[in-house]
């Protein structure tokens, strides 16, 4: 006999923002993670507006903007001059435009507000060592296939699984991710151990050949987030892989010395090579659908993807509400009025890395001249499309 919940592939912020959107409908569900607990692996991610019109939305809008740090700006520097190229104030106009802030978070402790909230309610179970292998269907219930053999049956299932889905794999079959050729290496670090004069409250982006650098505060302000990238040509996926520090500078000899400095100061850095996936249309099959990374994996450099995510989860729950029980037709619109969208963040993320990120020479020059003659009116005009959506409009972009 079919259960009434809707089972959910994966605890991660995506599949957890599910669940509190479903619950806010008073949709019951059943969250299935294959982990032996619910965490989130990696340190800071960048919140734009569109992630606090989903706070609220999803009902953890006061506790999100308890443990945020609102920076000041956005900062663009060369990373071979030392000179800054431009800065996006984030008070003012952006806040007047957006109707909201930008904010750094540890992505623990995001992915704690949701993990709370799920916990607190009565209308989510949460279960671990429950990964999902595979799903089978008859037209009025799905039954998802654990990795211990057991099944669990409702009446949908959501693939919150990320860049590894199982649930993709079945649905979509379109083999493994893109590896991007690009190697990531994070750090976090007392905020004590930061350059003194790089104690910025921004979120401060070191663009160079090939390369760049990343930083801003965590934690209220007890913490930094470092990231930096290199473009090595990497052809193999790899996740969190322990480095040292000599791996870390190979990358990173050509950039200006106050650049370099923060690498010197990370410690206990890991390793990410990139991945992505092409944009698909097919989201959908029947009572099953994707969501997140599973469905629309992309590259960091829009600082987007748990946004995303998030926004789906908002889309997501609206459908089921507005359907009243039509499950499938629920998923379809879910999947018309998410996937172009999507889909321009997964492409331009890539644009970006490219010719903003990593260019130079004469490639470099240009993106200087173009973005530092732009106004902050400017700025919020060319990011209306992203920031200005709450999940809910379809296919804003």
């Amino acid at each position: 006999m079919s259960d009434d919940r809707i089972l959910i592939a994966g605890g991660g912020i995506g599949g957890l923002a599910t669940a509190m959107g479903l619950a806010q409908k008073g949709l019951p569900s059943i969250v299935l993670e294959k982990a032996s607990r619910f965490g989130e692996i990696g340190a800071g991610i960048q919140l734009g507006p569109n992630a606090f019109h989903a706070f609220d939305y999803l009902g953890v809008g006061d506790t999100a903007r308890g443990m945020a740090v609102y920076i000041d700006s956005l900062r663009l520097m060369d990373a071979l001059s030392g000179d800054e190229i431009t800065r996006i104030p984030l008070d003012g106009l952006f806040r007047e435009r957006f109707g909201n802030p930008y904010a750094v978070v540890h992505r623990g402790e995001l992915h704690g507000v949701f993990l709370d909230a799920c916990t607190a309610s009565e209308l989510i179970e949460l279960r671990t060592h429950s990964g999902v292998e595979r799903y089978e269907q008859d037209g009025s219930s799905v039954t998802a296939i654990l990795s211990s053999g057991e099944q669990v049956t409702g009446l949908a299932l959501i693939g919150a699984d990320g860049l590894w889905s199982n649930v993709r794999s079945q649905l979509a079959a379109d083999g493994p991710p893109r590896v991007s050729g690009h190697t990531t290496y994070r750090s976090v670090i007392p905020t004590e151990d930061m350059p003194e004069d790089l104690r910025w409250n921004a979120a401060t982006l070191w663009a160079g050949p090939k390369c760049h650098i990343v930083h801003y505060p965590l934690s209220g302000w007890k913490l930094f987030n470092l990231v930096v990238t290199y473009h090595n040509d990497a052809d193999q996926p790899v996740a969190g892989k322990p480095v040292s520090h000599d791996e870390v500078r190979r990358g990173f000899e050509h950039v200006n010395p106050v650049a370099r400095q923060i690498i010197d100061r990370g410690a206990d850095w890991r390793l990410w090579v990139l991945c992505d996936r092409e944009p698909i249309t097919g989201w959908v099959d029947g009572r099953v659908a994707l969501l997140g990374d599973a469905a629309h994996p992309m590259l960091q450099y829009f600082a987007q993807g748990a946004c995303m995510a998030m926004e789906d989860a908002v889309c997501l729950s609206a459908e089921m509400e507005l359907q009243s029980g039509d499950i499938e037709t629920a998923l379809q619109n879910y999947r018309k009025r998410r996937y172009l969208r999507t889909s321009k963040v997964q492409l331009m993320s890539r644009e970006i890395g490219q010719h903003i990120y990593h260019p130079a020479g004469a490639h470099a020059a240009l993106r200087n001249q173009i973005m530092s003659s732009k106004t902050e009116a400017d700025w919020c005009d060319t990011i209306e499309w992203l920031y200005g959506s709450t999940g809910l409009e379809g296919n804003v972009c």
